[in-house]
């Protein structure tokens, strides 16, 4: 079906703008025949002394408790979920020592190279990284990724990038994550598999706080529950 074409704008509407125009010229050149016909006007001197600030309007410094920023610029493992006590050790390491470098997690994107300049230019600082395996169940990825922001707030860009492609995946469902403005968490009903491997069930949530997305992903040979999903992900964003 073609597009519609835009409406042609009337006689009318073309003269309310025109009038507009010649409306605001004869504004301006006349301002600036009344300025020039004043006497020149002393500016203040610039070493006017500040006064003083009034009792009670100094804003206090939140302690390290409730300043995010503090938290966030300490050790980011600390953040981590930590293991169940139901749980294992992964047997392999996406990092080393819980961080992942810029390298590392570029490898988990489709295309290494790309993702590697694209991390460049959005200020990549660093990533935290955790998980465990809950025998005949799943396994659990937590990764914590950090940008400067500098110049942009990339890890909103970020996140909304992963849920627009979580999403566009076949027979999945979502729900938002408790206590975030816009985080969220996917199931997908239909498994991968790679060649001599069994199939394999996703779910995953994103989210973020300040300068750090989160990234979530559950991986077991059964379809994995919104509760265990949308659990995970609302403890590891109190955490934060």
């Amino acid at each position: 079906m073609p597009e519609p074409r835009p409406r042609r704008r009337g006689r009318t509407t073309a003269l309310v703008c025109t009038a507009a125009v010649l409306g605001l010229v004869a504004g301006v050149c006349a301002g600036y025949l009344v300025q020039a016909d004043r006497e020149p006007t002393e500016l203040p001197s610039l070493a006017r002394p500040l006064a003083a600030p009034g009792k009670g309007e100094v804003p206090q410094r939140l302690p390290a408790a409730q300043d995010r920023r503090v938290r966030t610029d300490g050790d980011l493992r600390e953040l981590l979920l930590e293991k169940p006590r139901d749980a294992e050790d992964l047997g392999w390491s996406e990092g080393e020592d819980g961080w992942m470098d810029l390298a590392t997690y570029a490898e988990t994107y489709q295309r290494p190279g790309e993702q590697f300049d694209a991390l460049l230019d959005d200020e990549f600082r660093r990533a935290a990284v955790g998980g465990w395996y809950v025998e005949g169940a799943y396994v659990v990825s937590i990764r914590l990724i950090q940008f400067r922001q500098e110049e942009v707030l990339v890890a909103g860009e970020k996140v909304a990038g992963v849920k627009y492609w979580a999403a566009a995946q076949e027979d999945t469902d979502s729900w938002p994550v408790p206590g975030t403005g816009d985080g969220r968490a996917y199931v997908h009903g239909l498994p991968t598999s790679e060649p001599g491997e069994p199939p394999l069930y996703t779910a995953e949530a994103h989210a973020r706080r300040g300068d750090v997305a989160m990234e979530i992903w559950v991986n077991g040979d059964k379809r994995i529950s919104k509760k265990t999903i949308l659990d995970l992900a609302e403890r590891q964003m109190e955490r934060l």
